[in-house]
């Protein structure tokens, strides 16, 4: 089994720093990347759970690859009772029901697209989508 990456290594430390609250578990793939969770994501509306993990991988070609898709819990819904909408589906994460969450960086820039900063943006992203 391989090791996880210098660059990968660095974005899981930049997570835990940025998400201390939540609790970040990082895993080894085997191939010098790593699967995360992120846990306890505070979502707010739109949505009828308080909260969700949120999971992804960042892959061996990291930082030159997108981080990219997210997960989270397979039982989100909306508190309006609307359907999720697109971007949204249901997926498998690590072998478990997930909620597939689609969103590609198309003009990735290695220099300031961190695993961090694209977290962020998803869950912006969850919160302001209707």
């Amino acid at each position: 089994m391989s090791a996880i990456l210098p660059p990968v290594e660095k974005a899981i430390a930049e997570l835990r720093a940025c998400f201390c609250e939540s609790g970040v578990d990082a895993e080894a793939d085997g191939s010098g990347g790593a699967y995360v969770t992120v846990g306890g994501v505070q979502l707010g509306p739109p949505y009828a759970q308080p909260e969700s993990w949120i999971g992804f991988q960042i892959t061996f070609q990291y930082p030159y690859a997108d981080v990219y898709p997210h997960f989270a819990r397979p039982d989100l819904t909306r508190a309006d009772g609307r359907p999720l909408g697109d971007g949204l589906g249901m997926a498998r994460f690590r072998n478990q029901p997930a909620l597939q969450i689609s969103r590609r960086s198309n003009k990735l820039n290695p220099a300031i697209d961190t695993a961090t900063l694209k977290l962020l943006k998803v869950l912006k992203w969850l919160r302001t989508h209707t």
